[in-house]
């Protein structure tokens, strides 16, 4: 991360469009295909999206980050975040497969030669997902370096104890990156010190020392918490050195949170855009609703809000693109776009009334799922926390 905002000699030109006309008009036909009532009896069922998923990846949307010479399409992340972003402003969902976009990076920046080619391809081909991410804990929270999960090396292989905790899409993935402690937190010279990252073929190890329990949310979100039992994994697992896991794993946050806030970004304008239709074609008292400021007013902020949010979020992508430090850039556009997603949310709400409530409006749906951005993956308090600390030189508040 880094430790403060940017400056201005050295940013990269924001993009005064937006980037990737075709992507985004394919992405929105995709889209046609599945409507509000496919995802209301996703969420109804609490189901996985499977039709959707293996739609995007046999167009190949899942795979653009990854290099043309692994199967990939080898295009910059502002390639991925404008997927997202319109999958959300169409009405769809990519937290189903969304992490594949980010969690490939680490085998990609910090994995051998061999791995990359054993596993790269196949997941562009979509033989293989590695959509879970195996992180934090029941204990420990968003507090990383004290998780207790630990991998003991024993000859060619790592025996692997402990438990996870909101491990998305481990029921629907082959591969998990796992982040485990492979020395005593007491016995280390830095906190940031042993833990490692480990690629973990799930296929093999399902009922053989892991245990996968679903949890059942507010939201169709398909997480899961994980039991660790003596399961044993082959030492080549290993991602890059041990005991650097966590240096590893902070190199990829920056991404996830633009390609994460992208997704609220797309929901905003999907709120934006159910709202302001609705309350030009709803008539009450002789007019469209629409002509109120009551009622035009929140919603005209809510889009003010948006655009904000998506200048910073494209500020933190182009600044990731050059090779720049965008810590800081990174989670703010998360926050904002997160706080902006609520408030689009809440307003929709309110515009459309009791008929919000009604799930073949999808309004109360999305609602819940916009919920998430505040949350995950990093809290709005712990963004705030790191603004002050790092970009206003506060002292540490945690």
């Amino acid at each position: 991360m880094s430790d403060s905002v940017s400056s201005a000699t050295d940013e990269p030109v924001l993009p005064l469009t937006d980037q990737y006309p075709e992507i985004r008009e394919a992405v929105a036909k995709l889209c046609e295909g599945f409507p509000g009532e496919y995802w209301r009896e996703k969420d109804e069922a609490r189901a996985y999206p499977t039709e959707f998923v293996q739609a995007l990846t046999d167009s190949g949307f899942l795979s653009v980050l990854i290099p043309e010479e692994y199967g990939g399409a080898g295009l910059p992340l502002s390639a991925g975040a404008a997927i997202l972003e319109e999958i959300h402003k169409n009405g769809c969902s990519g937290a189903a497969c969304h992490a594949q976009m980010y969690t490939m990076g680490t085998v990609l920046r910090h994995g051998n030669d061999e791995q990359k080619k054993q596993y790269l391809p196949k997941i562009a081909s979509g033989e293989l997902r590695l959509q879970a991410f195996g992180v934090t804990e029941p204990t420990s929270g968003t507090d990383t370096l004290s998780l207790r999960t630990t991998a003991v090396r024993d000859g060619d292989e790592y025996v692997v104890n402990g438990q996870k905790v909101w491990t998305s899409r481990a029921e629907h993935s082959d591969l998990m990156l796992l982040l485990a402690r492979t020395t005593p937190k007491d016995k280390v010279a830095k906190r940031t010190d042993g833990l490692s990252v480990f690629l973990v073929d799930m296929r093999a190890v399902k009922g053989k020392g892991m245990e996968i329990k679903p949890i059942r949310t507010m939201i169709n979100h398909n997480t899961t918490e994980i039991f660790y039992d003596n399961m044993r994994i082959p030492a080549s697992s290993l991602i890059g050195e041990e005991g650097k896991g966590c240096r590893y794993f902070l190199d990829g946050m920056n991404a996830e949170r633009v390609l994460v806030s992208s997704e609220a970004l797309g929901d905003c304008q999907w709120f934006a855009k159910m709202a302001s239709t609705y309350a030009t074609e709803r008539v009450v008292f002789g007019k469209p609703i629409g002509t109120n400021q009551g009622i035009q007013f929140p919603i005209a902020e809510a889009y003010a809000h948006f655009t904000g949010a998506q200048m910073m979020v494209q500020k933190a992508a182009a600044l990731f693109e050059a090779g720049l430090p965008c810590g800081a850039e990174a989670n703010i556009g998360k926050y904002l776009a997160g706080e902006a997603v609520w408030k689009a949310a809440d307003t929709c709400m309110q515009t459309y009334g009791g008929f919000a409530f009604a799930e073949e409006y999808h309004i109360e749906r999305k609602f819940r799922e916009a919920r998430i951005f505040r949350t995950a993956p990093i809290s709005s308090n712990l963004v705030l926390s790191f603004v002050a600390e790092h970009v206003l030189g506060m002292p540490r508040s945690y």
